[in-house]
């Protein structure tokens, strides 16, 4: 193990908190924004090629599982050679991706493009990299509420893009509306050069670990294992509702501009939630936030079902889904930074993110699947209720502390506790 002392928090420079945010919150608006509204090319891409909803369903599915899967190897590079470098391939690998999805032209194709490249290019240009940043540019007693902020622009970009991805699609066609989503894509690059570290900056106080010994202690570690089963159910919520919704809604008689004005709402208002649990994260347990967060969204989502779908019902459910939808973003990778520390944020928190994109590809696979086999989303709608209720137990027993390192002294104060 690497013992030697890294240069004095007072020698290491560092990006200034203004620009971390500014640059961290617009590649974060444009990443998440652009996927957010993917559903609302189901039915027109499946009209268009006469491929069943699994089809697509499953394009997405693998998409959130290449995402998952690549999330900790982005994160680890990123924590190695810096954040920058990673965010610029992973912007052209978007910005591929939806070109090429806009002319697949076969099923396999479209799993490709729509579900392998993009679900790499996501691994690079989202949380887990861009949180890494927030993690080591940022003071500890600010980390909190600056991944909040992070997580509110990405909000901003689900409801800033969603009313722009369906005028471009009713436009343009949904063609082109992929290919001007690849042109917005490549602005993440100008962006990802203001995340550039100073040399030194990625540096982490106290003892240095491998990557071998930072993996083996956090799997070990009883609390990690609490919130990467906690992300599962947060990643099977929010995406089998964000794919699946716009035909939902159809299904059920409700206009195209429902659906539209639905996913708007929960970005705007997941930009108040995300904010508001980075804040919350400040000033009481994290783990306390998570479990009502998990807790709420079972229970809007048993009302929702339970009373007459009308616009109106539709629009309450949308922004009190809104205040929980990435609210969990925040308090989770916080809770890893202040157990682990920062020197291997990026790996770490893309682990946990994997566990969330597990649960994704099983949201939206079986979505699509559970609706061609019994014509209804019902079975899911409950499947996701009672995994809420599991999220809300598992999370509150979670231990916040910096873990016990023996013979490294100081390793609270490193962790921000």
């Amino acid at each position: 193990m690497d013992t030697s002392p890294p240069a004095p928090a007072a020698e290491r420079k560092t990006l200034s908190l203004r620009q971390v945010l500014l640059c961290g919150a617009a590649i974060v608006t444009l990443s998440m924004g652009i996927r957010h509204g993917f559903g609302l090319w189901l039915t027109p891409v499946t009209m268009d090629r006469g491929w069943t909803r699994e089809a697509f369903s499953l394009a997405l599915a693998v998409q959130n599982l290449s995402w998952g899967f690549a999330g900790p190897m982005a994160g680890m590079l990123a924590d190695r050679f810096g954040a920058m470098r990673i965010l610029v391939g992973g912007a052209l690998l978007y910005a591929a991706g939806l070109a090429l999805m806009a002319v697949s032209s076969t099923a396999a194709g479209f799993l490709g493009s729509a579900g392998l490249l993009i679900g790499l290019a996501q691994s690079g240009t989202t949380y887990a990299v861009v949180y890494g940043v927030i993690a080591r540019q940022v003071a500890p007693e600010r980390r909190s509420w600056a991944m909040g902020v992070a997580a509110a622009a990405g909000s901003f970009g689900q409801f800033l893009m969603v009313p722009v991805e369906n005028w471009l699609i009713g436009h343009t066609g949904w063609q082109n509306a992929l290919f001007v989503l690849a042109i917005a894509a490549c602005l993440i690059i100008p962006l990802a050069i203001g995340l550039r570290e100073p040399a030194g900056s990625r540096a982490a106080s106290g003892p240095h670990q491998s990557i071998g010994e930072a993996l083996k202690e956090a799997f070990g570690y009883r609390s990690f294992q609490l919130l990467m089963l906690g992300y599962f159910v947060c990643g099977f919520q929010v995406v089998f509702i964000g794919v699946h919704m716009p035909s939902y809604l159809k299904d059920h008689g409700l206009s195209p501009q429902v659906a539209t004005a639905a996913l708007a709402l929960i970005g705007l208002f997941n930009v108040i939630g995300t904010y508001a649990a980075g804040t919350l994260g400040q000033h009481m347990p994290k783990r306390y936030v998570l479990s009502a967060i998990y807790g709420l969204r079972s229970i809007a989502i048993f009302i929702f079902l339970q009373v007459p779908l009308t616009p109106w019902s539709v629009y309450v459910f949308s922004a009190v889904m809104g205040v929980l939808w990435l609210s969990t973003v925040p308090p989770t990778n916080a809770i890893v930074a202040q157990i682990f520390g920062v020197q291997h944020m990026s790996m770490l928190g893309g682990f946990v993110f994997f566990s969330h994109q597990i649960g994704s590809f099983l949201g939206v696979w079986l979505g699509g699947k559970l609706y061609d086999a019994t014509g209804s989303y019902d079975v899911v709608w409950w499947l996701a209720i009672a995994l809420g209720v599991m999220a809300l137990l598992a999370n509150l027993p979670v231990r916040e502390g910096a873990i016990a390192r023996p013979g490294a002294p100081g390793r609270a104060a490193a962790a921000g506790i």
